[in-house]
C-alpha cells in the first residue's frame, strides 16, 4: 500500500537541517507535490521522519528536485539517535522536472527514517513528497 499522506498515518517530520517559513518541513509528508521543503544551499542536508509506531517499509518513493546523492538510514527506537545505514542512491538530473524515485529499503521495520542529501545538482534542493510501500 502507498499512502499519499504520511501525516494521515501520524508520521511527523521531527528534524530538518534547514528551514524556510514559506516551505516548512511538514510539506514533505502532506502528500501534495505542489508543496515542498527547500534547503538553504549547503550540503549535507537532512530530515528525519518519525512514525507513530514501528512500521514495515519495503520501498520509499520520493518526489524531489535537484537532489544528486541521497543516503537513507533507519532506527527502531523511540529516540531519533543511533541510526543504521539502509541504502544510498545517485539520482538522475531531470532538467526542470521533479525527480520521482522508488528506493528499495529491503523490508524491515522502522520508527524513524533519516534522509541525508549529500549532493545536489544546484545549491538548493527541494523535497516535495515522501511516501512508502510496506
Amino acid at each position: 500500500m502507498i499512502d499519499s499522506s504520511l501525516s494521515s498515518l501520524g508520521a511527523k517530520v521531527v528534524l530538518t537541517s534547514s528551514s524556510d517559513q514559506n516551505h516548512p518541513s511538514e510539506n514533505i509528508i502532506d502528500g501534495n507535490t505542489e508543496t515542498f521543503w527547500i534547503s538553504t544551499g549547503m550540503f549535507p542536508q537532512e530530515f528525519i521522519i518519525r512514525f507513530a509506531e514501528p512500521t514495515q517499509i519495503s520501498t520509499v518513493t520520493m518526489d524531489t528536485y535537484n537532489v544528486k546523492h541521497l543516503k537513507i538510514e533507519k532506527n527502531t527506537s523511540q529516540s531519533a539517535s543511533q541510526f543504521e545505514f539502509v541504502t544510498e542512491k545517485e539520482l538522475d538530473c531531470t532538467e526542470g522536472r521533479l525527480q520521482s524515485n522508488a528506493i528499495s529499503l529491503n523490508g524491515g521495520s522502522a520508527t524513524h527514517l533519516r534522509f541525508i542529501i549529500t549532493l545536489g545538482y544546484d545549491h538548493f534542493v527541494s523535497v516535495h513528497r515522501v511516501s512508502f510501500r510496506n
